[in-house]
């Protein structure tokens, strides 16, 4: 039988200082026993995947000629590039599509035929071999789309609430809230009975929010935004929040709120602040500038990092499974996905297009189909 091939998008940064994306022809092995090849047919552009798609570059300068675009990486930024410098880099974190070959293990074989979904990276091609334990089927009448973004912001969504219970808080804060994943921790929040205060940058975007039932949504820009915010986190008692944000003095702030909040209700003064831990995981970097801190919230509290495939790790197998589960039940309620355009391959490769995924806009998230156009 003659060898598959199939494309498969790649980004490459130069050590000139260019970045460049094409696509690629690629050999497609045959499973192995263990293993299920899957057409790929929905993959999401999250904005983690952005940050390996464009790495640095400034997508302002990209130009597109016989296939490929390419556009200038900033000189200054070229050092936070030099380990993928001249390496040809598959993109795409999750997706979803059909199994058209499996391997002989029975485990293997029971996936013939069926939709799954994949988090295994190098998701932007037309076919995708995987180990059969690494996929996730999904319920009858679920289509590739349906699933596509079925892992990273469902999982990121259920990990916040569940790091919320195993460090001990009882209601939450995000930032950036009106977002996909934004909406599903709503909707979570709302099943779990977890209090949740929502962080929005728009009167839209806090309509949307409210629309499918939040309760406490607070826009950012509002003269009143400091005030709104101490008497939300007062009400729900939340002293952890994910920031989605990164930059900027957001964080201080929930931070500052968080202590406000907690002190209202303190029997004596102390000169170091309440007893109450507040904790701020900063996840995103909508804002790419840096984290400004204005310490006005005692000596108990925390900033860190949160990213899910730590977490993952952190849980174990078994927990991931049960995580994992509770969204394939879920999919077309809270954890279904909205997307502003299905494109190609080829399309993902349009200047125009890639600008307007580029934008991160709420509500405006992109599928890549790999099967779109091609034959």
């Amino acid at each position: 039988m003659a060898q598959r091939t199939g494309l498969q998008l790649r980004s490459l940064i130069k050590a000139s200082g260019e970045l460049e994306l094409s696509l690629a022809t690629v050999d497609v092995p045959d499973p192995g026993p263990d293993e299920i090849l899957v057409r790929v047919e929905g993959s999401p552009i999250n904005p983690s995947d952005l940050g390996l798609l464009l790495g640095a570059a400034d997508m302002s300068t990209a130009k597109a000629a016989g296939g490929t675009v390419t556009a200038a990486v900033p000189a200054p930024f070229m050092k936070a590039m030099a380990a993928r410098v001249d390496q040809s880099m598959p993109v795409g974190n999750e997706g979803a599509g059909v199994v058209i070959a499996a391997g002989a293990d029975p485990a293997a074989q029971a996936l013939m035929g069926k939709t799954v979904a994949i988090l295994g990276g190098a998701m932007y091609a037309q076919y995708r071999t995987v180990k059969a334990a690494d996929a996730l089927p999904l319920p009858a009448g679920t289509t590739p789309a349906d699933g596509a973004s079925c892992f990273v912001n469902p999982l990121t969504a259920l990990g916040m609430v569940e790091t919320m219970r195993r460090e001990g808080h009882k209601a939450l804060v995000h930032t950036a809230a009106a977002s996909n994943l934004g909406q599903m921790l709503v909707k979570i929040c709302l099943k779990d009975g977890v209090d949740l205060v929502n962080i929005v940058r728009s009167a839209e975007q806090a309509k949307i929010l409210k629309d499918i039932g939040a309760s406490h949504v607070l826009d950012s820009t509002s003269p009143s935004f400091t005030d709104d915010l101490t008497d939300a986190l007062a009400a729900t008692g939340a002293t952890i929040a994910f920031d989605a944000i990164g930059g900027g003095k957001l964080a201080s702030q929930i931070l500052g709120g968080m202590e406000t909040a907690a002190s209202r209700n303190a029997g004596t003064y102390s000169r170091y602040g309440s007893t109450v831990h507040k904790q701020l995981y900063i996840y995103g970097g909508l804002n790419t500038g840096p984290t400004e801190l204005v310490r006005s919230y005692g000596m108990m509290w925390g900033i860190g990092g949160w990213l899910l495939t730590f977490f993952i790790l952190k849980i174990g197998p078994a927990e991931a499974q049960k995580l994992r589960q509770r969204v394939a039940d879920e999919l077309k309620t809270t954890f279904a996905s909205h997307y502003a355009a299905e494109i190609g391959l080829a399309e993902a490769l349009d200047p125009a297009v890639i600008a307007a995924y580029n934008r991160k806009t709420t509500g405006e998230k992109y599928l890549i189909n790999p099967s779109k156009g091609l034959s």
